[in-house]
């Protein structure tokens, strides 16, 4: 069998552009693959130079010549299974951080050079006081990003149009002002003078991202069956979802040069990010996180089952739908044009998703994802929304570790578990007690729920009711499943 690599499969090379931070499968599986389509359909003509930023003894890209496969599968906007196989060419080198950093620096000078891109995990994005600029390298990726930009600033002189554009893709909160405060940290600790800093702030462009693909990596079930059909070895094969959306908060300017306009990509340039990450914390998430006692305490295991389950499905649907867009600032449309894309990623036969994964930390969740559409939507509309109150009806019980004969995957932090150790005797004895005193938890919710006007009462209503006759049959009763006009 043939082995993937440029004399094989000769294409397309393109200049060193790009330097990008993390060589794992989500970068090449979302961000390379978005730069070939840039590559393949426009001439942005940008090639990637990737730094492995930790020391791991992996192999490394070079030897396929920088190529890989990207196998992209799930439904389409038509409803349609789509396998959608491509070799990746966006991808020239990989450089180790430990071992090759001098030539590193060597590409931050190169004058071609713009972008740098990251994901070097949430933890990544930090300062350490114990880094020195003589580091070869510095321990943390701001650290040695700003020995780069340093580097770069005294190599051109402090030209203005050699500053760099950084777009991190770590999942911190606002990475960008994340990423801008570290350097800037490691500047001043490192004297690195007022010209740097001005340079940095003036001919630098630091943004902020959302992504969003599930990337589920190298297929090792499968791997076998797969290159058999393509007929050749890939060790750096990787599997992802259909869906993808790149949202980058930066100025105007990053459309004409990613060449947006000149492709289809789900890829947007916007002044602000909040809506953008409300709507994927709130719909997505949200959905996620109300489905994971609701559907598991009726019986289903994966988040699949819960989208085949027709009672669970129009119940999550109905949430999203009459609950939570609501409360959300974005366009109603294309929060609903989100919503159904989410409900397609659900259903993808491809990806068995685990509801038990799901429910680490589930009340931490519910606090982030759905509680500011609770609260949103009963100040909104003065009235409890009914099915984000079931689905917290749901996880209470849920946290006993028991329903009926299910035994519940709870996993959260110890003073969670001790409270709801503490209280078990209530979910035999005082069912109204416990909705009282979880709800009043502030350490919980950050503020004291019961002061919400008939929540205690209706969240108390569905935990009986589901005690009594079962999720689904509550469901029913309440006609939470069913269709609203």
């Amino acid at each position: 069998m043939k082995t993937l690599n440029r004399t094989n499969f000769p294409g397309n090379k393109y200049p060193e552009k790009i330097i990008q931070f993390g060589e794992g499968n989500f970068l090449r599986a979302f961000v390379d693959w978005v730069i070939d389509g840039l590559n393949t359909s426009t001439d942005f003509n940008s090639g990637v130079t990737i730094v492995r930023p930790i020391d791991t003894p992996q192999p490394k890209l070079d030897s396929q010549d920088g190529l890989y496969t990207s196998v992209v599968r799930g439904i389409n906007e038509l409803g349609q299974k789509v396998v959608d196989t491509k070799i990746i060419r966006s991808v020239n080198k990989e450089l180790l951080a430990y071992g090759e950093f001098d030539k590193i620096i060597e590409s931050f000078e190169n004058p071609e050079l713009e972008w740098v891109f990251s994901n070097t995990t949430e933890a990544g994005i930090r300062f350490e006081a114990s880094d020195n600029l003589s580091d070869m390298p510095p321990s943390t990726f701001p650290g040695k990003l700003t020995k780069l930009l340093f580097h770069r600033f005294k190599y051109f002189n402090a030209s203005p149009d050699k500053g760099m554009i950084l777009i991190p893709c770590e999942l911190n909160e606002n990475n960008g002002p994340l990423l801008k405060s570290c350097i800037e940290k490691y500047a001043h600790h490192w004297d690195l003078g007022k010209d740097f800093l001005n340079w940095f702030e003036s001919s630098n462009t630091v943004c902020s991202t959302l992504v969003d693909r599930i990337v589920t990596g190298y297929p090792r079930d499968e791997i076998s069956e797969l290159q058999e059909k393509l007929g050749y070895e890939d060790k750096f094969l990787v599997t992802s979802e259909y869906f993808h959306l790149f949202v980058i908060e930066g100025p105007e300017f990053l459309k004409e040069k990613l060449k947006l306009s000149k492709v289809n990509l789900n890829v947007e340039i916007v002044d602000d990010i909040k809506p953008y990450k409300e709507q994927k914390v709130s719909i997505l998430n949200g959905a996620h996180t109300a489905m994971v006692p609701v559907s598991f305490l009726s019986g289903n295991k994966t988040v699949k089952e819960s989208m085949d389950d027709e009672i669970i499905f129009s119940f999550i649907s109905n949430m999203i739908k009459d609950e939570v867009i609501p409360t959300l600032s974005l366009n109603k449309d294309r929060l609903e044009d989100f919503s159904q894309n989410v409900f397609k990623r659900f259903k993808n036969p491809y990806i068995k998703h685990e509801l038990s994964a799901i429910a680490l930390n589930s009340i931490s969740k519910f606090h982030t994802r759905l509680l500011p559409s609770l609260t949103h939507y009963i100040e909104k509309f003065n009235e409890v929304p009914k099915n984000i109150a079931f689905s917290l009806a749901c996880l209470i019980l849920f946290y006993r570790g028991t329903f009926r004969d299910i035994k519940t995957p709870v996993k959260d932090s110890t003073e969670i578990e001790q409270f709801f150790k503490e209280n078990d005797s209530l979910f035999e004895n005082d069912l109204e007690e416990l909705a009282n005193k979880t709800l009043a938890n502030q350490s919980f919710w950050g503020c004291d729920l019961n002061q919400y006007i008939g929540l205690k009462e209706t969240v108390y209503l569905f935990m009986q009711e589901i005690n009594k006759n079962g999720t689904v049959s509550t469901i029913q009763k309440f006609e939470l499943a069913s269709e609203r006009v």
